[in-house]
């Protein structure tokens, strides 16, 4: 009986002592984003947006992001709502999965067959666009980024449309 009384009284403890602890948590200002997905090239499948805060994991491993949604296309241009996200640095990356087969198919070579885009909308290259490429501030109550998708295999050199919209990142401060 006074082992199961050792035990007991300091788990009953734990409850007192995190109530006397402020949650650090109220004081941290907060915004919503939203994300615009522009320039598809069909609405079938599923689009998936993910957002960071570290080059870890972007833009391809959504499991490493800060915050991910996905949702079947019902229409040709997809709005995603991330809300209460703490001010700082993000970055967001965009899937147009088409097949709905939860990835993101590549030919042989690597280069991908389905639209992606991240935010800022930096110019492609070789290899996948940097999480400082596409950082932005979330400072104010209100952020709107616009994401361009890309689809490398289907332009046929004279259409880039990662260059369509760069620069869109809107901040409205609503204090």
């Amino acid at each position: 009986m006074h082992s199961l009384k050792a035990l007991l009284l300091p788990l009953l403890a734990v409850p007192l002592l995190s109530a006397s602890v402020p949650d650090a948590g109220n004081n941290i200002e907060r915004g919503s984003l939203r994300v615009k997905v522009m320039d598809l090239s069909s609405t079938e499948g599923i689009i998936g947006a993910a957002l960071y805060t570290s080059k870890q994991g972007f833009p391809d491993k959504p499991e490493r992001a800060y915050l991910s949604k996905a949702m079947k296309l019902q229409g040709a241009s997809p709005v995603f709502e991330f809300r209460n996200i703490p001010y700082g640095t993000y970055a967001v990356s965009i899937l147009h999965d088409e097949n709905g087969n939860g990835k993101m198919d590549k030919t042989f070579i690597g280069i991908p067959k389905e639209g992606f885009g991240v935010s800022n909308n930096p110019p492609i290259g070789y290899g996948p666009p940097s999480f400082k490429e596409a950082r932005f501030e979330i400072t104010g109550k209100e952020v709107e980024v616009r994401v361009a998708m890309n689809y490398l295999e289907k332009m046929t050199g004279s259409k880039n449309s990662s260059n369509a919209h760069n620069g869109s990142i809107q901040q409205k401060d609503h204090r």
